[in-house]
């Protein structure tokens, strides 16, 4: 059982030395299969890690038997062992769909670098997640930026404005990476420190300090920009837009949850209980943004006509739910945002892997060009549909239960202003779905244009999703649990 203990490392080392042998593999097919057992062993590691947590708490690892504050830490949690749950499991569902799509999508000589960023994108945010090191965050950080633009760009071959996105998010990317670690260098300057654990521990006493706030500040918006926080979400349309089909589901679900992670991390392990600067902060700039966020996001879904871009903003709309429940700093709040992180990656995995078998067949995601596909692609456009409903947050999927949450913590503060808010940009989420649901399955097909359902082997990783989204819809029992324990872990209740 050796190996169990080093889990928390081999989650991320793993897939670390895994990268470089995949990039000398030239043949696409074997490059693809060694991809697929690295993140289905991830998703083994996860899955494990997860429920040593629930049977006996969180996992503290030091990296070469160095103790902490000295030695690196990785700790294991119910907050973080969700999140490497979600960015692993996601990743072994989208494997399978990616073959077909990359096929599709992007020039066979560049498939086995593209399966090596893949699972350089996945070690960095694995590493973000489990690492408690503040700087080895940003370490992490960069690691995923660097793979996830080269993923973006993979994108160029089927439109050319891929290549400016990834320039757009490199450049923005690089600026939110350079205000993460100025804070973390404040953190340090002030004391001395760069563990988690540690760092919340001498935060506490310094009490009111400028550089704290500073280094905070910093951290914040750095963090802010890597999660697509309106209005810091310039990246975030185009990105999605123009990636590879599998690139924009694995992105849409994981790569945002692991920034709205250490947001959580760093605003309520770190600076929760210490700085004066936290509860102002989140109070007075947070809510408002995160309200601006669900409406803006919303409104500009309402008005694309490319599906990808709909969603992409849909996408802005839904950090604002999570960032609405960071905002009423209650256990019910966080565990609204927390259930959000794992519900919103079922959803969106689920409807941008729809509209990527879509593609797969006419070779468009424009609403204009989806007349009748309804009744061509009868099993795709079906998960679309739920994947919408749970977007809207209809009952018995995970939407409604996310938006449950939501309210419920609207309700503890009597927020009567935000619940009607939140009720009313679901409505706004009608629209935008029912637009695509009356073109699909309203209009009648394109006159002679033949269309055949989607392959198997990506209809199959769709309807994983979209069955996950019922089933957790229905029985919530298992993530409202972790949910719990990790609103209670980080505001310091204890577990």
């Amino acid at each position: 059982m050796i190996a169990v203990d080093h889990l928390p490392v081999l989650q991320v080392a793993g897939p670390l030395i895994a990268a470089p042998i995949c990039s000398l593999l030239r043949a696409r097919n074997l490059a693809w299969f060694f991809t697929l057992l690295v993140c289905i062993g991830a998703f083994i590691c996860s899955a494990y890690l997860m429920h040593m947590v629930l049977e006996t708490g969180p996992i503290s690892y030091e990296i070469g038997g160095w103790a902490a504050p000295l030695g690196i830490e990785y700790r294991v949690d119910a907050s973080n062992g969700l999140v490497l749950l979600i960015i692993s499991g996601i990743s072994a569902v989208v494997l399978p769909f990616a073959k077909r799509s990359f096929e599709a999508e992007v020039p066979k000589n560049q498939h086995s670098l593209l399966y090596t960023a893949f699972i350089l994108c996945l070690t960095g945010l694995l590493g973000i997640t489990a690492t408690a090191d503040a700087f080895n965050v940003f370490v992490f950080l960069e690691i995923s930026s660097l793979s996830t633009y080269v993923l973006v760009a993979a994108g160029a071959k089927q439109d050319r404005r891929a290549l400016t996105a990834a320039y757009n998010y490199l450049i923005l990317g690089t600026v939110g990476a350079t205000f993460f670690v100025i804070g973390v260098g404040l953190l340090y300057m002030a004391t001395g420190t760069l563990n988690m654990a540690d760092l919340a521990a001498r935060v506490g006493p310094i009490g009111s300090s400028r550089t704290l706030d500073v280094g905070f500040a910093f951290i914040i918006i750095g963090l802010s920009l890597k999660l697509a926080l309106f209005p810091l979400h310039a990246w975030l349309p185009n990105a999605y837009t123009y990636a590879p089909s599998a690139v924009t589901a694995f992105l849409a679900a994981t790569a945002t949850k692991a920034a709205v992670y250490l947001l959580l991390r760093f605003s309520f392990t770190i600076f929760g209980s210490g700085s004066s600067f936290m509860a102002p902060m989140v109070g007075l700039v947070l809510m408002p943004l995160a309200l601006a966020a669900m409406y803006a996001g919303s409104i500009s879904a309402i008005y694309q006509y490319n599906l990808k871009r709909m969603l992409a903003y849909s996408s802005v709309a839904q950090i604002g739910y999570m960032m609405l429940g960071v905002s009423f700093l209650s256990v019910t709040g966080l565990m609204a945002t927390t259930l959000h992180l794992f519900n919103h990656a079922l959803m969106k995995g689920a409807l941008f892997m729809a509209l990527g078998c879509v593609f797969f067949r006419i070779r468009s995601v424009n609403i204009n060009d989806l007349a009748g596909i309804g009744r061509q692609m009868p099993w795709t456009m079906a998960a679309f549909v739920i994947g919408g409903l749970s977007l809207i947050g209809v009952p018995m999927t995970v939407g409604f239960i996310s938006k449950w949450y939501l309210i419920s913590a609207a309700l503890e503060q009597e927020a009567w202003v935000i619940i009607v808010l939140i009720l009313a940009s679901s409505l706004l989420a009608v629209i935008y779905i029912w637009r695509v649901i009356e073109v699909a399955y309203l209009k009648d097909p394109i006159p002679g244009r033949t269309v055949t359902e989607a392959p198997l082997s990506m209809l199959l990783p769709t309807w994983t999703l979209v069955i996950a989204n019922i089933y957790f819809g229905v029985d919530a029992s298992l993530t409202t649990r972790i949910a719990r324990m990790a609103a209670e872990g980080l505001v310091g209740v204890a577990q």
